[in-house]
């Protein structure tokens, strides 16, 4: 029993971190979060929008705001139809997803998706 204590007073007082966990001596990184708080998936888009916005009550906004969206939308009495009644802005939408899917060269696509985003809008 003696010899225990004075083994664990030995090691304490010669290497007092030895036993100590390792991930509290990593430098830390204030741009990133540390794997164990990370939230889960389902919480993730709450989690960007939160960290976007550096003021509280915007944050707070921020959330809210996609929520009224859900309930604002059922109530909207527009004239707008769906695409399926606009055959060419259709054509349009499925070009857009052509170009991208076939992957044409960065500069002729960006120019190419402004000039048809533009006429979709």
């Amino acid at each position: 029993m003696m010899m225990t204590i004075i083994a664990l007073t030995l090691l304490t007082l010669k290497e007092p971190y030895i036993l100590r966990d390792p991930d509290n001596f990593t430098p830390a990184n204030h741009l990133v979060t540390p794997v164990q708080i990370q939230p889960g998936w389902y919480f993730l888009i709450a989690y960007a929008i939160l960290r976007s916005i550096p003021n509280k009550l915007g944050g707070i906004i921020a959330l809210a705001i996609p929520v009224e969206i859900l309930f604002i939308i059922p109530t909207n009495k527009s004239k707008f139809r769906g695409t399926q009644f606009y055959p060419i802005n259709k054509a349009i939408f499925w070009t857009i997803i052509r170009d991208d899917a076939v992957g044409i060269e960065p500069d002729t696509a960006t120019k190419l998706i402004t000039i048809k985003t533009k006429y979709y809008s």
